[in-house]
């Protein structure tokens, strides 16, 4: 079956420039989606079917399943176009032409029902019970994938919250279809606005964990890296210990995100974005960011690999969960970029205590060839992440070579130009001084341009003597001009 599978949609896909997967992943497919619960579950299993050729068959038809168990007509729809171009023969099989009909009908009778409840509430003018209508028509459009006027019911719902919890509930639906929109500037605002209320809503702090989650993933799809690190490193830990069985806990977001998924976002950002003294000091040493850490073991050996700067071995840690990575969906568009600054920093650190390496010696410590070290280094030297030059005439990469003898000779110059600029600061405060001359500002004293000669009138004290000369010049000053 992958040969035929591969011989269609997959050529394609690569041709398109769209990632496709040969290699199995390390995770289990059924207990991968077990730790999930709602709409991310069908969104998953899809991407794994468009990716893997591999695993097409099977997690196809268990997407194709997953949308018959809800109620969102454009999910089905999607499941079964991506069977029939990958396994035609398999989604003759299951397709049921009756279930969207019936489930188009029951939709309509369900939306029908709620719109007519809230208008009664409407008339009733019982600012909870509409309050509850909008909600309860919210759920129902966001589980049938009608995004957009779901985000409006919710909205709709900020005129009639009465209680604390009540804008807790309103914004944590925001953020969830916000999400599912990939609407990420809306997710940050929704967090923010549950943020600056945080001191008087208590819930918004039980639900920290499930912010700091929303915020990081925000960030990682924006491209802010080293932003959505520090979000995700300092997720509460109580999320890690949380029940995501049915009834879950308060703390778990299963719905988006488990506690391993923000080991490996958090993780990955962080050897993309910091330093091996931050990642010493925030990650590997915070007692927040562990408990999530003990959950993804292979992270924290190559955080603990980089650190010790055992670059080969923490890459190649990274490699042989790639083909995870890439099967995840928010980590797939973004795992290219990722390896790249993670492998870029990697080279830096390598080089920092050289000022010549040969391509055959870097090529040794990376465990791979000359020639695609030659283009990392390209790469790298033109996107401005590496500050030396490549010699391919002697194959070998170069520091650029500072003269210290010039930049100390710089810095002496530049230290008796400032020498000079005070001093001559300083005489000239005791000279006005002296000559009792008096700065003060701009049309304080009618007509007066800045300055009073000693000849004219006799000038008068201002607050601006003290912001220019000090308290005790200002003293002086006027004491002198009084005698």
């Amino acid at each position: 079956m992958a040969t035929s599978v591969e011989q269609g949609y997959f050529i394609k896909a690569r041709r398109g420039g769209r990632p496709v997967v040969d290699d199995l992943p390390k995770f289990d497919v059924e207990a991968y989606i077990a730790n999930y619960k709602g709409k991310t579950r069908f969104d998953r299993l899809l991407l794994i079917g468009l990716t893997s050729p591999l695993l097409a068959p099977e997690t196809l038809k268990s997407a194709y399943f997953e949308a018959l168990r809800g109620k969102d007509v454009g999910k089905h729809d999607a499941a079964l176009d991506a069977m029939r171009e990958i396994v035609p023969s398999q989604a003759k099989v299951l397709q049921d032409p009756s279930w969207v009909d019936r489930t188009n009908k029951q939709i309509k009778a369900e939306s029908d029902r709620l719109e007519m409840e809230l208008k009664g509430y409407k008339n009733n003018l019982i600012k909870e019970s509409i309050r509850m209508g909008y909600d309860d028509l919210g759920q129902h459009l966001y589980q049938t994938g009608d995004l957009v006027n779901a985000v409006k019911a919710y909205s709709r719902m900020r005129d009639y919250c009465t209680t604390p919890s009540h804008v807790v509930i309103m914004n944590i639906r925001l953020i969830s279809v916000s999400i599912d929109q990939g609407n990420w500037l809306a997710v940050q605002t929704n967090v923010q606005k549950l943020r600056s209320q945080g001191q008087q809503f208590a819930e918004t702090q039980r639900l920290a964990a499930k912010l700091s989650a929303a915020m990081g993933l925000a960030l990682l799809a924006s491209g802010s890296y080293k932003e959505a690190a520090q979000e995700l490193i300092e997720t509460d830990p109580r999320m890690a210990q949380a029940r995501m069985d049915d009834p879950p806990d308060e703390e778990a977001f299963n719905e988006v995100m488990t506690p391993n998924d923000i080991a490996v976002y958090g993780g990955l950002c962080a050897l993309a974005s910091m330093d091996r003294a931050e990642l010493q000091k925030k990650v590997l040493d915070n007692t927040k960011f562990r408990a999530y850490l003990e959950l993804e073991p292979h992270i924290r050996r190559a955080i603990t690999f980089f650190v010790s700067s055992k670059y080969s071995s923490c890459l190649s840690i990274l490699d042989s969960y790639r083909a995870d990575y890439l099967l995840d969906k928010y980590l797939q568009p973004h795992v290219l970029e990722l390896y790249f600054q993670i492998r870029s920093k990697a080279i830096q650190q390598y080089f920092i205590p050289f000022s010549c390496v040969a391509f055959s010696a870097l090529a040794a410590a990376f465990d791979t060839d000359e020639q695609n070290i030659e283009r990392e280094l390209t790469s790298m030297v033109k996107r401005g992440n590496l500050d030396a030059r490549v010699d391919l005439v002697d194959r070998v990469l170069l520091a650029k070579k500072v003269d210290a003898r010039n930049r100390v000779h710089e810095e002496a110059l530049d230290m008796a130009k400032e020498y000079e600029r005070m001093a001559h600061l300083r005489i000239l405060r005791m000279e006005m001084l002296n000559a009792s001359i008096e700065v003060v500002e701009k049309g304080k004293i009618g007509g007066n341009t800045g300055f009073d000669s000693i000849g004219g009138e006799q000038p008068r004290a201002s607050s601006s003597t003290t912001s220019w000369f000090g308290e005790g010049a200002g003293r002086s000053l006027r004491s002198g001009l009084r005698g």
